[in-house]
């Protein structure tokens, strides 16, 4: 099961752990290792890539950074492999992102001479930046017919548990999810609240939208880091969240 039809696929600027996603994937796909052991490695990565900021290995911190986003990939690619998607595995795997998320940037501001205040506004604009991506994300996949499906575009209730997975489990993690997930998505909704009445996006619009796909906010840190640029990455995110006014504004003027 792909999560795009043919026709909407697009050249995904943050999807490049992809292919050794998908390889990954096809190691695991006749043992017994589930989507959620992959999920819970992604985390372990991310992890190891926090402490070795904090120890001033940046190379290091890039490569388990950039080896998070590829096993970041493979999660889902396993779930379609075995047939087994998940709404469990999907908020998880949000859940996840959003916390290392915060604690790449925390470990950042501690090694650096960033304030926590402006941390923290990187940190509010690396989430609206990708809650953008996935909106406009998640409205394409919905409308490509026969494409994934456990995302919504409006995650306002609870969704039945699918075979195999635990309906408290779901209940649990959607939960969390609409916490920490919730204010971004409404922000981002109220931006361009006509956007799910679009029929279809461009490739070329999906492909300059995935510039704030987390992979590529991911590896933007992972090239930073080791350039001896820490200073500069919470500045950038703050200035580099501008950008979605004028994404939003070209959807409104040009994709109808």
């Amino acid at each position: 099961m792909s999560k795009l039809t043919a026709q909407d696929k697009f050249l995904d600027l943050s999807d490049y752990g992809r292919s050794f996603g998908r390889f990954f994937a096809n190691q695991l796909k006749n043992t017994c290792f589930t989507p959620i052991h992959v999920t819970l490695l992604f985390g372990i990565s991310g992890l190891i890539a926090i402490y070795c900021i904090l120890q001033h290995n940046y190379l290091f911190a890039a490569f388990f950074i950039l080896l998070k986003s590829g096993i970041d990939a493979a999660d889902g690619e396993l779930a379609r492999l075995k047939n087994k998607p998940s709404y469990s595995g999907r908020y998880l795997d949000s859940v996840f992102d959003i916390i290392l998320n915060f604690m790449f940037l925390m470990a950042i501001c501690y090694v650096s001479k960033t304030t926590i205040w402006f941390t923290l506004l990187a940190f509010i604009g690396i989430q609206l930046q990708g809650t953008l991506y996935n909106y406009y994300y998640v409205i394409l996949r919905t409308k490509s017919v026969g494409g994934d499906s456990t995302s919504k575009i409006f995650e306002y209730k609870t969704p039945k548990a699918l075979p195999g997975e635990s309906q408290k489990s779901v209940d649990i993690l959607f939960g969390i999810y609409t916490v920490v997930y919730g204010t971004f998505d409404k922000i981002i909704h109220s931006l361009d609240s006509q956007a799910y009445r679009v029929r279809t996006f461009p490739n070329w619009f999906m492909t300059m939208l995935s510039l704030y796909g987390l992979g590529f906010q991911l590896l933007i840190i992972a090239v930073m880091l080791p350039l001896g640029w820490i200073e500069l990455i919470v500045p950038f995110f703050i200035a580099y969240t501008l950008l979605i006014f004028a994404l939003i504004g070209l959807r409104k003027v040009l994709i109808k």
